[in-house]
Parts: C-alpha cells; sequence; structure tokens
C-alpha cells in the first residue's frame, strides 16, 4: 500500500515512513501486522480502527519506542532505531511540565537542542503567537484551559523543528468546539512546515478532514488506506465521494 503520486509533499522537509512486512507489539504479545505502509513526506495521515487494535503502537514503534517484532520500519529508507528529535510524539493529555510557564515549556525542546536563550524565547513567543496564546505566555499549565493546553503542547511539538508529528488522539478530551478549532489551528500552523504527520483518532470525521489519506486499522491488521476527496472543507462533508468514503470507514469499524 503505497502512496500516491498526488499526495501533499510540503516544502520537502519532512520525513518519509515505511513499514514493510511488520509485526508490532511487545515480545510475546504481538497486536498488529502492517504487510506495507509508506507515508509520504508531508503527508497527514489519519489512522483510524476500534479499540484496542494497535493504533497507540503503530504511533509508539514510528517514535522508536517499541521496535518491531519482525520486519522493517524506516524513515527516509535508513533503519529507524530509536527515539528521534525528527519525530515529535504528542497525547491526549497535554504532558506540558506543570511547574513550567507555557512560554518555558515551548522553549524546552529548542534549550535541549542549545538553541541560545535569547533566541529560544524569540522563537517560543512567536509560535505562541501563532496558536493564540501570547497573552497566556507567562501561565502555568494549570491557569488555562484544556484546548489552551493542547496548543501549547502543539506550539512546543512544531518548536523543535521535528520533520515528523506523531499525534495519538490529541484532542479527544475536548468539546466539539474547541476540537473543531484545534483541527482548524493544526491545520493553518503545518502549513509551510513541511512535516509529516500520523495522527490516530477515533472520530472518522476528523480523520476525514484532516487526513489527505486515511489508514484503516482492524482483525490486527492494517486492512486498507484510502485517498480522502478535496478541499479540506468542512462544507465538502456532503460531497458524494465524501459520504461514500465515510460510509466505507464506518464499515471497516463495524458501526
Amino acid at each position: 500500500m503505497t502512496s500516491s503520486s498526488d499526495l501533499r509533499t510540503g516544502s520537502g522537509t519532512g520525513a518519509a515512513l515505511a513499514l514493510r512486512g511488520t509485526a508490532l507489539g511487545r515480545p510475546g504479545a504481538p497486536v498488529l501486522d502492517v504487510r506495507e505502509l509508506d507515508v509520504a513526506p508531508g503527508e497527514i495521515l489519519t489512522v483510524v480502527g476500534p479499540s484496542g487494535c494497535g493504533k497507540s503502537t503503530l504511533l509508539r514503534t514510528l517514535a522508536g519506542l517499541l521496535a518491531p517484532l519482525s520486519g522493517q520500519v524506516t524513515q527516509d529508507a535508513r533503519a529507524l532505531t530509536g527515539p528521534s528529535a525528527d519525530r515529535a510524539l504528542v497525547f491526549q493529555e497535554d504532558a506540558l511540565l506543570p511547574w513550567r510557564t507555557l512560554r518555558a515549556n515551548v522553549e524546552l525542546p529548542l534549550a535541549v537542542k542549545g538553541v541560545p536563550r535569547t533566541e529560544r524565547r524569540a522563537q517560543a513567543a512567536s509560535w505562541l503567537e501563532r496558536v493564540v496564546l501570547a497573552d497566556q505566555a507567562r501561565q502555568l499549565p494549570h491557569r488555562v484551559s484544556g484546548g489552551q493546553r493542547q496548543r501549547a503542547q502543539l506550539a512546543r511539538a512544531l518548536a523543535g523543528a521535528p520533520r515528523a508529528v506523531l499525534m495519538d488522539e490529541p484532542f479527544g478530551a475536548l468539546d466539539a468546539q474547541t476540537r473543531a478549532g484545534m483541527q482548524d489551528l493544526l491545520v493553518e500552523v503545518l502549513r509551510g512546515t513541511g512535516a509529516t504527520v500520523v495522527f490516530v483518532t477515533h472520530d472518522v470525521d476528523e480523520a476525514l478532514f484532516l487526513g489527505d489519506r486515511v489508514a484503516l486499522l482492524g482483525d490486527g491488521r492494517l486492512t486498507a488506506v484510502r485517498e480522502v476527496p478535496r478541499p479540506r472543507d468542512r462544507s465538502a462533508h456532503d460531497h458524494p465521494a465524501r459520504v461514500a468514503l465515510r460510509r466505507d470507514v464506518l464499515s471497516s469499524l463495524g458501526t
């Protein structure tokens, strides 16, 4: 199941991710078989499937936190052997450090890279402005809303200029209005970064709005990868091609 020639390629800085003949999980407990999957540079690949099907396992394998039980996982045609600053992982829980302000949290990956203090503060301020948090920069995480914490987490993930962003149900705990706003914000802030995104979600409409393609997991394996009709527009949800794809995805989930 390879990427098609018309996938969004971004600015060319994104990582090319691939799995070949892989069994994923922990020793003695395989949960997912991926025969073949390519994620193109700059693509947004959304991943859907029932609970326990291996979505989070797939992300953690791509992050380098889990080694494949068999087969090959690569980045830019080289074996992926462990975590890297090239790949940022974003969770449903915001994972911000509670004792650091939002600005200090966003600065963290830059500090790890050795970026001088003045420069990293300027970059953090720029990212906080992009995610509409400039006025909250000095606040501690517990003083802001869940949506604001997720915006700060997104800014922190992107501030380090990763070539791939791996997102595990990042908006799942948000109310519907805030979630829609975060989806729009994600598309906006990714524009121009060129980053490759793998985005796990239980929400089929979220998967079809965000994804250039959607990967379907079930029965312990990758069952299909489908192109998502464009344009990326909420008003297009009634388009016949989108309706047909949504029906197919829901059918694959048994709903």
